[in-house]
């Protein structure tokens, strides 16, 4: 059983198909059907979502590539386990925002930041440029500004940072993660937003110390204090156990 934390609104999907992969994508990721479970046959689903068979194998189709179903001889469409969904994929983690986020991706999505980003900032110190520090320097301004306002502007501006970090790496894979799980970032920030006016100075300094240490050119220093950021995001919105 999993507990919602915070919703996205939905996006609009562009065709039939699309449509059902989503809804049925969504379901699965809720736990609707869980690991194991057998979809509804073919006749139960086209009807119950109005569409013609090919469409609706076109939306099976999909959520196979996406490692979410697996089709069997004499079995039938079963959903697969969370091992195999390919989290990189957009569809499947705006469903995951769709479905409303739980301590576990919240958990899991710290791992992979773990992972990438501490080594992404001692590049950075390593790599960057005069014009990339300027563009951190803004960010952790508009942190600043935005401190005790609404958390979705100051979540902006703390993505703004990590993905001016990334960016200064000069690794175009670690840029590229970063833009995948963009919307998932967003999503996290928003959760983790300081609630009260030291909340807000701590994380401020936080963040301005990993400027701090790229500008200074110190690889350990920048990996530590990106670290520290990120489990201080997890211990605020109560994921870190």
């Amino acid at each position: 059983m999993t507990s919602p934390i915070i919703v996205i609104p939905a996006r609009r999907a562009h065709s039939n198909h699309e449509e059902v992969a989503r809804t049925i994508g969504i379901d699965i990721i809720s736990g609707r059907y869980p690991d194991g479970a057998k979809l509804p046959g073919d006749a139960e689903l086209t009807e119950l979502f109005g569409v013609s068979r090919p469409v609706l194998r076109e939306s099976v189709k999909t959520l196979v590539a996406k490692g979410l179903l697996t089709t069997r001889s004499r079995v039938g469409t079963v959903v697969r386990e969370r091992a195999a969904w390919n989290m990189f994929d957009s569809d499947v983690l705006a469903w995951h925002l769709d479905a409303g986020i739980d301590k576990r991706f919240l958990r899991d999505l710290a791992d992979i930041r773990l992972a990438v980003e501490p080594r992404a900032a001692a590049l950075a110190a390593e790599r960057r440029g005069e014009d990339d520090i300027a563009v951190m320097r803004a960010a952790v301004a508009r942190m600043h500004g935005e401190a005790g306002g609404p958390s979705d502007g100051f979540a902006e501006a703390d993505l703004s940072l990590h993905l001016a970090v990334a960016n200064a790496s000069g690794n175009p894979f670690m840029r590229s993660i970063g833009a995948v799980i963009e919307a998932a970032l967003r999503a996290s920030f928003v959760l983790s937003a300081p609630v009260s006016a030291r909340d807000y100075d701590i994380t401020v300094a936080a963040h301005e110390r990993i400027v701090d240490t790229i500008a200074e050119g110190d690889p350990e220093a920048a990996a530590a204090a990106m670290t520290n950021v990120i489990f201080n995001g997890l211990r605020r919105h109560g994921a870190a156990s």
